[in-house]
């Protein structure tokens, strides 16, 4: 993603929490969903982590956790939350289309409610399918907009102050579209939240 789009979600950062707040009940969904997943050894990154809600809520159920994010400001603020709380979580910035990670490094990677505004998810989900062992699986809930008149008209919204939607999906075509670019659907739920929100498990072909 260009520097502007880092520098949004890095004025983002300091509100990000009380945003998703609106979502909190459909975000505790997904981290207790993604711990069933999990076993506690597993190593286990999750991708454009924000402020790390996610991953601070498996930090005490996963002893090998990390979250990266392209916004310094939100890596900073999660890593704060991190140190509060007491927990053992490493937060870094990379960027998810060049993960600096060995080939086969993780047993699960957490990719939320980001792919839609990325403008080539292509490229992260190549990079998540290297860095994945052969086994591994990746978990990527998703929220989907195609045909939903409360979600274009957010969206255009949110456009208007430098976020952008790059792809809109309904539950059909993201399933098209994680295959297309060689992942298994293993499980693929539908959450309540503030928009239509698909929780998807993967795996690499």
């Amino acid at each position: 993603m260009a520097r502007k789009e880092e520098d949004v979600w890095d004025r983002f950062s300091k509100i990000y929490d009380r945003f998703i707040k609106k979502d909190q009940i459909a975000y505790s969904e997904i981290i207790e969903r993604t711990a069933r997943l999990l076993d506690p050894e597993d190593r286990v990154l999750e991708v454009a982590c924000g402020t790390g809600i996610i991953s601070l809520g498996l930090a005490e159920r996963i002893k090998n956790i990390e979250g990266i994010d392209f916004a310094p400001e939100m890596v900073a603020i999660a890593q704060k939350k991190a140190e509060r709380a007491g927990v053992k979580v490493r937060f870094m910035v990379q960027d998810a289309c060049n993960l600096q990670y060995d080939p086969d490094s993780f047993d699960a990677v957490i990719i939320a409610n980001t792919l839609h505004i990325m403008p080539e998810p292509e490229k992260a989900l190549a990079e998540i399918k290297r860095v994945l062992k052969p086994d591994g699986r990746l978990i990527a809930p998703t929220y989907i907009h195609a045909g939903n008149i409360k979600a274009a008209i957010f969206s255009r919204l949110m456009s208007l102050s430098g976020f952008r939607a790059y792809h809109k999906w309904n539950w059909q075509s993201y399933n098209l579209f994680m295959e297309r670019n060689a992942y298994e659907i293993v499980d693929i739920k539908i959450i309540k939240a503030s928009f239509p929100l698909v929780f998807m498990v993967a795996k690499p072909k």
